[in-house]
């Protein structure tokens, strides 16, 4: 389940993160599974009950509109890209214990 902040848009964050998880999935050669969207979801917080507010305030700008990706799709390209490889590789188990401390290293904000 998803933690929506006042101001954001439960298809903003869909999308954007689905795009996040379809990256990772293509790394291994495979289609999407659920630990890629728990991966995604979780790499920007939106697990969080409490995301800190410099991760919200970044989550707004970058997630912004994205719920509309045919309108939107460099946006959601530059997102995606935003995540370094390093992150790619990760387990959720490693994210989740970087989480929240970590969260711009993990997204390459």
């Amino acid at each position: 389940m998803i933690e929506l902040q006042p101001g954001e848009s439960a298809d903003d964050a869909i999308r954007g993160t689905l795009a996040i998880a379809l990256r990772r999935a293509s790394k291994y050669g495979r289609a999407p599974v659920i630990h890629d969207l728990v991966f995604a979801f979780s790499i920007w917080g939106w697990m969080l009950l409490n995301p800190p507010d410099d991760l919200i305030a970044s989550r707004k700008q970058l997630f912004s509109g994205l719920g509309r990706a045919a309108h939107h799709y460099s946006e959601t390209r530059e997102l995606v890209d935003r995540v370094p490889e390093s992150t790619m590789i990760m387990t959720i188990e490693q994210i989740r214990t970087g989480m929240p401390g970590s969260w711009r290293a993990l997204t390459g904000v």
